[in-house]
């Protein structure tokens, strides 16, 4: 049963779409906890995953962050290496990474790349870094040769976002700390680097509706606005 700061926050939501100026403000002034909430957005979309032609997933840089730094672990060899320990990832190796994997489910980051040479190898991982989430795949961005740009941009605010098995995406944009204008734009952001995803398979009404909340409380209904038009 929820407790009753959050019965009392969930009893001032009207019943309607807020705009995002409107659900951030409210999320901020009716914060429950004492830590820095993550502002979370949940888009139902019109598109049945389990067919593949209608799989939305993508990835967007966050004009201003996530508010957390990410550990970068990348895998690779010779030049890239050393291109990407002057980009700042914070673990760089070859098989030596794979083996440490493997052998302590070692997990001390929050994203993996790697060049397409070391696929053969990070391979293996799949077991452990696909249920977290973690596994390199081109079509993020987290395999490519160009490991530079790939460690900048998780370091800036990169966040990656898929429709689960019920038509939704489920990702972050900040926190509650963030100014509002801020958060603003990260929602903005996200929601249309989601609708710029849309299959061209997908019929009918694309978003049929976005709810936004933070950590601990209860979700509010938005109105995307110009942004779904």
């Amino acid at each position: 049963m929820a407790g009753k700061k959050y019965r009392n926050v969930a009893a001032l939501i009207e019943r309607r779409p807020y705009s995002l100026d409107e659900a951030i403000p409210f999320l901020q002034q009716n914060k429950q906890s004492r830590f820095d909430e993550t502002v979370e957005l949940h888009i139902n979309l019109g598109v049945d995953p389990r067919h593949a032609d209608q799989m939305v997933r993508g990835t967007v840089v966050l004009p201003h962050g996530l508010g957390k730094p990410k550990r970068v672990l990348v895998i690779a060899q010779g030049e890239k290496a050393k291109e990407a320990e002057a980009a700042g990832a914070d673990f760089v190796g070859g098989e030596e990474m794979v083996e440490k994997i493997q052998k302590e489910s070692w997990l001390d980051y929050d994203a993996v790349v790697s060049t397409p040479d070391m696929m053969r190898h990070v391979g293996k991982l799949g077991r452990i870094l696909g249920p977290r989430g973690l596994m390199p795949n081109p079509k993020t961005g987290t395999v490519t040769t160009d490991v530079a740009t790939a460690v900048q941009e998780i370091k800036a605010g990169k966040v990656e976002f898929r429709v689960d098995k019920g038509g939704v995406v489920h990702a972050p944009c900040g926190k509650l700390s963030f100014a509002t204008n801020a958060l603003s734009e990260n929602a903005a952001a996200l929601i249309s680097a989601v609708i710029k995803a849309k299959p061209s398979a997908a019929k009918g009404k694309y978003v049929e509706k976005i709810t936004m909340c933070s950590t601990m409380s209860p979700a509010l209904e938005v109105d995307g606005g110009e942004l779904v038009r």
